[in-house]
């Protein structure tokens, strides 16, 4: 594995580069992304950082031949604590159903085996390591408590705004603090803070109370993975406040030792023009689309844009990464004789080297399938067929039995579905809209249908 140690890059954040990749333990990297609050169905934005990132766990896995994955569950929260209340029921009937729906949605999105996290600590099991976090902040003179609740001393720390780049007045600005009578700088965050009798607590030197958020995954990072992490992932949303706090308060916890080597930030998705958050209204939760539409199309769907360019999310896109797996699919069902086992081609891992080029990766595929449609020699077949699946396997796609992608049923009722498909195209052609229905033609092709032209009319039959 000695080359690869050096055929890896990744962009950094912190420095704004793409660095060569190599890990404080070249058996074992580790890496931590920020997982969900649970409190409601995720969006499909949040599932971009699982998706993408898991490609990058599993070709970590393949480089290394370990690693040490962690994905948090934040389980103690204002907005769950308000969902409970609504409930009138403790917080942990909320995070219980929503942490589980996360974990069958993402498995449904192809998070599973090597592209899911080893572990996925929980914040409200890692409490003691928080109080005995924020002491040590303390006692280093990086934190102070007041009227109940601890607070970092942003002052303290030369490093902060170091990795969003922003000036101190830009980050006041920015972080939408509330500016209460008992903090000493305007900037300084909530490490701490008290609960009313009504409200989930815990004991605590301060008195009882919960912990910030930020707070969380410093200590979450620490127990699991270590004082100094490789890579911590995230979406650029959580750029600043989220991560520049575990910066600080995990290089002033462990003196001054770096916490994360490489910081990397997946892109947003945009919907109708507008960033996808809960506040503006244009969400679709993964809970409803992986119900709706194939799951598969939906993962190739998060993987067609590079995990640091914006992602245009729409029901386009879905469709044509529908017709996409319908041709590819669709050339392993022609192959379906060929006896081949699954390789990683060289220009995938390459590709994939090169700051988790998923595009490329893609195109890639696209372009083996197209070589395997032409291949006539048993050989060539079987070659093809094995890069075919291989490249599938290193994004984890492909992994169906073909009959089983196009046996799908969107209503459970595969003729209803059929017909309606031949009386749009029907409609299509009466407007004269032939590349809609040519459209239509060619998927119904691809998923082994054939259309009549009979003195009634269009008939079509399973081929």
């Amino acid at each position: 594995m000695g080359t690869s140690l050096h055929g890896m890059q990744l962009y950094n954040t912190l420095t704004r580069r793409v660095e060569p990749f190599a890990p404080l333990d070249p058996a074992s990297p580790t890496m931590y992304l920020c997982g969900p609050t649970v409190y409601n169905y995720v969006h499909i934005g949040n599932a971009r950082g699982p998706v993408v990132f898991g490609v990058l766990a599993a070709l970590l896995r393949r480089r290394f031949g370990g690693l040490r994955y962690a994905r948090n569950i934040t389980d103690v929260d204002d907005k769950i604590n308000a969902a409970a209340k609504e409930l009138g029921a403790p917080i942990s009937t909320i995070t219980d159903k929503y942490a589980a729906a996360y974990r069958e949605d993402m498995a449904a999105l192809g998070v599973d085996g090597e592209f899911a996290p080893d572990m996925e600590p929980e914040a409200t099991k890692h409490i003691d390591r928080i109080v005995a976090m924020i002491e040590r902040l303390i006692a280093d003179g990086h934190a102070y408590p007041a009227e109940g609740h601890v607070l970092f001393a942003v002052a303290s720390f030369a490093g902060y705004g170091k990795l969003s780049r922003r000036d101190p007045e830009e980050m006041l600005a920015g972080a939408r603090v509330d500016v209460a009578p008992y903090k000493r700088d305007p900037g300084d965050f909530v490490l701490w803070k008290p609960s009313t009798d009504d409200l989930p607590g815990w004991n605590s030197p301060w008195g009882r109370g919960r912990p910030g958020w930020h707070i969380e995954c410093s200590a979450m990072a620490e127990a699991h993975l270590g004082d100094t992490i490789d890579i911590h992932a995230g979406g650029i949303d959580l750029q600043f406040p989220h991560h520049e706090n575990e910066v600080a308060q995990s290089e002033c916890a462990h003196g001054g030792r770096p916490f994360a080597r490489w910081w990397l930030h997946n892109g947003m998705l945009n919907f109708g023009g507008a960033k996808m958050a809960k506040s503006v209204g244009n969400i679709q939760s993964v809970h409803e689309l992986v119900r709706e539409h194939p799951p598969e199309a939906l993962r190739y769907a998060l993987l067609s844009a590079h995990y640091r360019q914006p992602l245009e999310w729409s029901d386009a896109l879905i469709e044509q990464s529908v017709r996409t797996l319908d041709r590819l699919y669709g050339t392993l069902r022609d192959l379906v004789d060929v006896d081949a086992s699954p390789t990683i081609p060289a220009e995938i891992e390459t590709t994939l080297d090169d700051d988790l080029n998923t595009p490329q990766a893609l195109a890639e595929i696209s372009r083996i399938a197209g070589e395997a449609r032409k291949a006539t020699s048993p050989m060539d077949r079987s070659m093809l067929k094995s890069q075919l699946l291989g490249a599938g396997l290193a994004l984890g796609l492909l992994r169906q039995d073909p009959a089983a992608w196009f046996a799908r049923g969107v209503s459970g009722d595969d003729d209803a579905r059929i017909q309606a498909l031949v009386d749009e195209r029907n409609a299509a052609k009466k407007n004269r809209d032939f590349a809609r229905a040519d459209a239509i033609r060619e998927q119904l092709a691809a998923e082994g249908i054939l259309l009549e032209d009979t003195p009634q009319g269009v008939r079509w039959k399973h081929a």
